[in-house]
Formats: structure tokens, sequence, C-alpha cells
């Protein structure tokens, strides 16, 4: 089946076409008014079409799990947090859970003890909102077999933890996965990067068909598993299914404070936590390379980035580097000329701001350096880390335009990006679409070009077009 999508505006082109469709690929882009020939027609009124949306990082089961958990974001402290979840619906016995509570700006500090007496003999679970933190009741410890004197446990138990968890069955938790790639496509997005703690090919090769392209990103303790099975980065799995890149944890985060600085958090000789030296790491990453698996490499500090650099400089391979939330001015210039690319989520900036400000006193300049990464000739890729953040690119796009998502006026603004550069951030580079192309697509309902960047995180999405299909049609 031919599609027409009639009177779009290319791109930030200014120009307004009918674009045709017929089976995996654009096959004209010309002056409005081309003839139906039995197409399907989807009437753009001059929104923008743009090559599709892709969320460079995202943690699809956590993300699609977390519209089940009580959200905690309200929290003011832990014992607020507490409060929370036991005002939450329970059952005896099955394990509660809640989300995205933010401990960088609480007076307190978490405890089982708080759950315990909220919710006594109730299994309860509560996750950070950058996922770095697992806070657990003594009856959620005993569920996984685990005793600790505090029930916080962050970084490596932090994941190991997480997927000891009870879960719903597969099939279950299959079909929340699935719904959530149906509403990231009515956002636009044709491709996820899944950087899910698990089997992602295994999973997704279990899973039916999903609204859109997947990568299955592979966890550090399955590289062994996947050489064995043969994948390779950008191998094909399945039609919609790629092999994607080793994630490997250099550094911690902001929040949990475990990312790793050059200098010290304030009060005291703390730095951070580097999970893993760089001579232990360096033959891991030298077996990927050599077994065709590309690399991601996961830092927030300072520190954390110039060892990943280090890294990619030893191997003498380009690669990607995830989050770079804070930045040596040295290593700026160093992620182009090193072939690295910096994929960040730039909807962490207005929820970090205040956490940046106390933990990273006195060198925001170069937190969440956007414009200067691009500046110096940095290839920036946009995702979420949902649920860290939601999975729409047009928060992303937004928080990179504003550096705000309130009333504040923006963190830092010399680090704002153009719209255009921002778009192409989430859009592998390119803006605008021509006769040939590959046939993934998003119309948005407004000319995006001359848009006030207050309207983009709730603009209308029109249709989503996947290998020559329609995904979402508004």
């Amino acid at each position: 089946m031919a599609l027409l999508l009639r009177d779009v505006t290319i791109g930030f082109t200014g120009r307004r076409a009918d674009v045709r469709v017929e089976g995996r690929r654009l096959v004209a882009v010309s002056p409005v008014g081309m003839a139906v020939d039995g197409a399907e027609v989807v009437d753009g009124r001059g929104g923008t079409l743009l090559p599709g949306l892709v969320d460079a990082h995202a943690h699809l089961l956590q993300w699609a799990s977390f519209q089940q958990r009580v959200s905690l974001g309200s929290a003011r402290s832990a014992a607020h947090a507490a409060e929370l979840i036991a005002a939450a619906d329970t059952t005896p016995g099955v394990l509660l859970q809640g989300a995205n509570f933010q401990p960088a700006l609480w007076p307190d500090s978490p405890h089982k003890t708080m759950l315990d007496r909220a919710l006594p003999d109730q299994p309860v679970a509560l996750f950070s909102g950058d996922l770095h933190t697992l806070w657990l009741s003594s009856a959620a410890m005993r569920l996984v077999g685990v005793d600790h004197p505090t029930g916080v446990f962050i970084e490596d138990e932090c994941m190991a933890l997480t997927a000891a968890l009870p879960a719903p069955p597969t099939d279950v938790t299959d079909r929340w996965v699935l719904d959530a790639t149906k509403a990231a496509a009515a956002r636009g997005v044709t491709t996820i990067r899944d950087y899910e703690y698990a089997d992602t090919v295994t999973d997704w090769s279990r899973r039916d068909t999903p609204a859109t392209r997947i990568e299955c990103v592979i966890a550090k303790f399955l590289l062994d598993e996947a050489i064995e099975r043969g994948h390779r980065t950008s191998d094909q799995i399945a039609d919609l299914l790629t092999v994607g890149p080793l994630k490997i944890f250099m550094d911690g985060s902001l929040n949990t404070r475990t990312a790793y600085c050059h200098d010290h958090y304030p009060g005291g000789e703390y730095d951070g936590e580097l999970l893993e030296p760089l001579d232990d790491l360096l033959p891991v990453l030298r077996k990927a390379i050599a077994n065709g698996i590309g690399l991601a490499l996961h830092a927030i500090g300072d520190r954390a980035n110039t060892l990943a650099l280090d890294a990619f400089a030893a191997l003498g391979v380009g690669g990607r580097v995830e989050h770079v939330q804070l930045v040596s001015p040295a290593d700026l210039p160093r992620f182009a000329a090193l072939n690295v690319v910096a994929g960040v989520q730039p909807a962490h900036q207005p929820d970090d701001r205040d956490a940046a400000d106390r933990h990273w006193a006195g060198r925001t300049d170069r937190a969440f350096p956007y414009r200067d990464l691009h500046d110096a000739g940095a290839t920036l890729e946009f995702g979420s880390d949902a649920p860290v953040a939601p999975l729409d690119p047009w928060d992303a796009i937004a928080s990179a335009v504003t550096r705000t998502d309130d009333d504040r006026p923006g963190w830092h603004p010399e680090q704002c990006l153009p719209l255009e550069v921002a778009v192409a951030a989430c859009t592998g580079g390119r803006t605008t679409v021509e006769a040939g192309d590959p046939a993934d697509l998003v119309l948005a309902g407004r000319d995006i070009a001359g848009l006030p960047a207050s309207e983009l995180r709730d603009l209308p999405i029109l249709a989503t077009v996947l290998d020559g299909r329609l995904t979402h049609r508004a």
C-alpha cells in the first residue's frame, strides 16, 4: 500500500511538498498536488516532516515497569518517601514498588527501618530516579536472600538485586514493553537503543513485533555469551531488531554522588566511584572489539569521561560515551578527534540542576556542556535514559534548546543548542528527507522552524512511519 503525505514542510527548508512512500522507501518529493494514485493520504497541513526520531538510550523494561510503580518524585525526604509508599494500595506479601525518588537534596538518608515501620512485614522496593540506588525493606531483602545494615544498595549491587527481584510473568511484562514502543511511536520515535540490564537479544527475539526498531545493547555480564552466539554490533537478528554495542559502567551518577570526578564532593575527600580501573577494563574492551562488538562507556563525572576517552585512545577505535554530564575543557575536542559519539540525555539537565549546584559547585559551567561539545565538533545523539526521564525526544529537544523545564530561566544558557542542531541529534544527523530515503519518518502537526520553544514538549504528532507503514496516526 502506497502512502501519500500531503502538504508537508520538508525539515527546516521552508519548502512545502507532497511525499510519496512505496514499500520501504520515499519514491517522490514533489510540489503539492501530486496525484493520489491509490495511496493512503495523510494531510500534513504544513507540518514538518523529518526522518524518524531515535531514542539513543532507554531501558525499555524498566520504563514499562515504571508505569506500574508508585511515583515518589515529590518526596522531600526519605521519611516523606516512606509516608508516600505507605499510603499506596498493597497486597500483603506481594512486592510493592516505588520509583523516581531523588535523594541528592534530601536532609535525611533512606534506611530499611523507615520502610519497616511504615509497612511492617511488607516487601517494598524503591528505585531512585537515576536507577543507581535501590532501597529495600527487610521483607524485600528476605525475598532476594540478602541482609544489609541499611537496605540501601548502589551501583553493581543495585543492578544485580534489581534483576533478582520478583517480577510479573514474562507474557505480562512483554505486553507492557510492546505497549511502550507504541507510546514511543506516538511521539515520532522509529528507533530505540535498549540499554536494559538483561539479555536483550533473547528478550526481543521472543516478543511480538515492536512499533519501533530496536537495537539490543549487550550487558557486560553477557559479553562472553554474545561472542559465543556470534553477535556483532549492527547485525540484524530479525526484521526490526539489530545488535547494539557493549555497555560498560565507568562510574555511577550525580544523584547517588558516585559520579567519578577530578575534584572532591563538598565536605570531604570523596571523588565518587571508579567502578573498574582502566588497566582491568582494557582487556574486556579489546575482546569486544576483536569480536566485532562496539563500545558504549557510561561516564558522568569529568574524571570518568577523561578515562573513557583515554580508553578509546588506547584502543584506537571510536565508539560512544553515554551521559557526558561533567567534562573537563581539555576533553571537549577529544570526542571529535577520537570519533567518539557523545550520547547525552538533555532532559536530565533541568532535573539535576539543583543537585549539580550543590554537589558540583564551582564547576557547573562545564556541566551538561552541549553547546561546547557541539562547537568542538562532537557528534551529539540524544536519548531519554527512560525511566529516568520520559521516553519522548521532544522533551529532550526542548531541554537542549531552553535549559529549563519550569518557570526558572535557563540554567547556564550559554550551553543552549539551536533548534536544528537539537533535532539533528534525534534524527541521525539529518533534518531533511529526499527521494530514495528509507521510509522511517515523523510528521509533526506544526511547522517547527518558527515554533516557540515552550511548545516543543507538547508538539502534536500527526503520523509516524516505520519501514513504510504507519505506526501512529493522529
